[in-house]
């Protein structure tokens, strides 16, 4: 996919989704903005892995629940290459929580989640769009979840505020559309991401993972690369004619399995 001339700022990008994204990009010719929160040498790793695939790249720290860092990734970007054409806002978390224990989770725990998963990608959106609107083909692509679809997920904070930046994205596409900004989510379903093996480590991990293998009718667990191709496309121009768009990503996990008879 072509990337050529694009710049890029994928939050969260130094691991998992995000990086697999970049890598993508920059196998286009794209020039990206590496966004990091905690570990410097990975998003080294993947600035190397997307000079090697065509592309250039810097990396930058930034707290994507800081409004300030979020004007500071920006003007990376603008400092750099002078331009902004594509903005990902991948970066995110989550508290694990079963959702019939109401007193699992505290007002702090939805205000955290809700910084980064909404507030994140509003505030990075805020300071993007100036520099977006000179460009001949802005694209702000959200990653979401079929969470905020479906009302499952890791906890209920968690399904709150992907369901919220669903209806960002919607209100978002249509307020900025009249500067050629187009504003589309990508909705995954479960993905394999180191971060997630980190978390539960090896034997729940692929516990988790079969269960997805079992309950999707493409009897898949997806991972970053099944991500990534959907993010490309909404973040190219081969999506100049798509806009407030929630993209399922899933294996067919939203459908449920086949219904037979008999």
């Amino acid at each position: 996919m072509d990337f050529s001339d694009q710049i890029a700022i994928i939050t969260g990008s130094s691991a998992g989704i995000g990086q697999a994204a970049a890598i993508g990009m920059a196998e286009g010719g794209a020039k990206l903005v590496i966004n990091y929160s905690k570990s410097a040498e990975a998003a080294e790793k993947v600035v190397a892995a997307c000079k090697a695939a065509g592309g250039d790249a810097i990396a930058v720290k930034a707290d994507v629940s800081d409004d300030a860092d979020c004007k500071k990734l920006v003007e990376a970007a603008m400092d750099e290459w002078g331009r902004l054409d594509i903005l990902v806002n991948n970066a995110g978390t989550t508290k694990f929580m079963n959702h019939d224990d109401l007193d699992g989770l505290s007002a702090e725990d939805f205000e955290q989640i809700y910084a980064l998963n909404l507030i994140g990608p509003y505030q990075m959106t805020k300071h993007a769009r100036p520099h977006l609107a000179k460009s001949d083909a802005p694209s702000v692509v959200n990653i979401s979840s079929v969470a905020g679809v479906r009302g499952i997920g890791s906890s209920i904070a968690y399904v709150a505020s992907k369901g919220a930046l669903n209806s960002a994205t919607l209100a978002l596409a249509r307020s900025l559309g009249p500067e050629n900004i187009r504003v589309n989510a990508v909705c995954p379903g479960f993905v394999g991401t180191d971060w997630f093996r980190n978390a539960f480590g090896d034997e729940v991990f692929e516990q988790i993972a079969e269960g997805q293998r079992k309950g999707t009718p493409m009897g898949r667990a997806g991972g970053p690369d099944d991500i990534k191709g959907p993010i490309m496309f909404f973040a190219s121009r081969a999506s100049a004619h798509v806009t407030g768009q929630l993209l399922v990503v899933d294996a067919g996990m939203l459908l449920g399995m086949p219904f037979k008879i008999g």
